[in-house]
């Protein structure tokens, strides 16, 4: 049955493992775009206006703008 997919069962071992790798990449990259949309939040910064575009920049970059935020001004 498998042998009609061309896969096997080792082809369908790795599409689940790499399918879990991914699956807890992704879980991973969701929590760390949560985490920089708290600390933007409660981060004291320069002014409001600050804030507020670090945040719009985050949520709208997705990812993105969580790494630049990260490199930018998290890690500083």
């Amino acid at each position: 049955m498998y042998e009609l997919i061309g896969l096997g069962i080792f082809g369908i071992i790795l599409m689940v493992i790499l399918g879990c790798a991914l699956l807890g990449l992704s879980i991973f990259l969701f929590i760390f775009w949560i985490l920089m949309i708290i600390d933007a939040a409660t981060r004291k910064f320069k002014s409001d206006a600050d804030k507020i575009i670090w945040i719009l920049i985050i949520i709208s970059l997705h990812i993105l703008g969580a790494i630049i935020y990260y490199f930018v001004i998290k890690r500083k």
